[in-house]
């Protein structure tokens, strides 16, 4: 019977071991923390957005970095096969905007509890609180783990650590150093869907505003697209964030580390076409018509962000409503279609929900998760350099390569 020691008790890692005991193989899994997947617990505001109903097919381009690499992994355990491990073991599911898949129940502790009891059935020991200090290698494998419970020998040796996003659940890159040791190259850690800083400081009164049906365009500095999105946005005290900016985030923090400035602008009524609009504010302000500028408009817009439009217009906050020329409607008009922000940086990778960035790939046989260089040793989860826009695909990722390595593993 082969041993197998998993390091990491996440989604990859608790996979991970389920697929090499399922396999026939003895593996430990060894978890810092005193529980398992802490940051799973946590995901989706406690939700879990465990995965995406959409075709497999259409998986790939949802990985913006090395997406091709998860080609295989999504194939051998896909959106699908999750699903039915988890419902078979009694979490049902839902589908709701986006494709994106949930517990039914709302609760991502059922989704830890699911992975704890499988283990369980397949005999898994788990050691926690295991602090591992170093990976011992001898003639181009890995012989044993240096832990705080003493040095533990296997046949075959599972990273699966996560990324430095959210530390306080574990994920603090200990992964990369292992890694590094063993001759791997890693692509520097970054922050990946994570809150954008603005320059504008006006952000700090709509603190909180959660604004619904807009839509967000970023712009590179010569005019270029970087992307668009249409959903849900928050305001914070430094810039914005919310489901839209973070699946926008990547791709900006990509122009960002360049060096450029990125222009956000933010459509607040993507649903009205500007001549419709503006039949709305000429309604409006016949309705309104001896109310001050500042009374009217209630009605078009939340009320964080009504003394910021009327600022950024540069209408007189006093003038009555029907003094208002027409320039100064299709102003109006303009502001709300193209609200302006310059995002100036991320937040830190600590508040970053995942981490671009990790082990380089090439070194790593994307059929099996098996190091190119260390032929006992292999990487699942958000170790690898891989990462995916919101929707349930950084998961999806990290349970498929938890799965493959896990079987190979078992198999060497």
């Amino acid at each position: 019977m082969k041993t197998v020691v998993v390091i990491g008790g996440g989604p990859a890692g608790m996979m991970a071991a389920i697929s090499a005991a399922a396999e026939g193989a003895k593996p430990k899994l060894l978890e810092k923390k005193p529980t398992l997947g802490k940051k799973l617990s946590i995901t989706g505001k406690g939700r879990c957005n465990i995965t995406n109903a959409r075709p497999i097919r259409d998986f790939i381009a949802q990985y913006p970095v090395n997406g091709r690499f998860l080609f295989s992994a999504l194939h051998q355990f896909n959106n699908l096969d999750l699903i039915d491990f988890l419902e078979e073991r009694g979490v049902k599911t839902k589908v709701e905007r986006g494709q994106r898949v949930f517990p039914a129940s709302d609760r991502a502790g059922d989704v830890v509890q699911v992975l704890q009891e499988a283990m369980h059935h397949y005999r898994v020991e788990v050691i926690k609180p295991c602090q591992v200090k170093d990976l011992l290698m001898r003639d181009a494998r890995i012989t044993a783990v240096n832990t705080d419970h003493g040095m533990m020998a296997a046949d075959a040796f599972i990273v699966a650590t996560g990324g430095l996003s959210y530390p306080g659940t574990g994920s603090t890159g200990d992964g990369y150093r292992w890694a590094a040791q063993a001759g791997h190259n890693i692509i520097s850690p970054r922050p990946g869907l994570v809150p954008l800083q603005t320059a504008e400081t006006w952000v700090r009164q709509c603190q909180g505003l959660s604004l619904k049906n807009v839509q967000a365009t970023a712009y590179e500095a010569n005019g270029d697209i970087i992307n668009q999105e249409c959903g849900e946005m928050l305001f914070t005290h430094f810039g914005v964030s919310g489901p839209i900016i973070l699946t926008m985030s990547s791709d900006i923090a990509r122009r960002l580390e360049k060096g450029q400035l990125v222009r956000l602008i933010i459509d607040l009524k993507p649903a009205l076409s500007p001549d419709k609009l503006d039949e709305r504010l000429q309604r409006d302000f016949n309705l309104y018509s001896r109310k001050q500028f500042k009374n009217a408009l209630d009605d078009l817009l939340p009320r964080l962000l009504i003394p910021v439009i009327i600022d950024l217009s540069e209408i007189d906050p006093h003038k009555p409503v029907h003094q208002l020329t027409r320039t100064e409607r299709l102003s109006l008009l303009q502001l709300l279609k193209n609200l302006p922000l310059t995002i100036t940086s991320t937040r830190p990778i600590k508040e970053a929900i995942i981490t671009r960035g990790g082990v380089d790939v090439l070194q790593v046989d994307p059929r099996t998760m098996q190091s190119r260089l260390v032929e006992n040793l292999y990487f699942c989860g958000e170790i690898l350099d891989i990462d995916g826009y919101t929707g349930g695909f950084n998961l999806q990722a990290a349970f498929s390569t938890g799965f493959v390595a896990g079987k190979a593993a078992a198999r060497l």
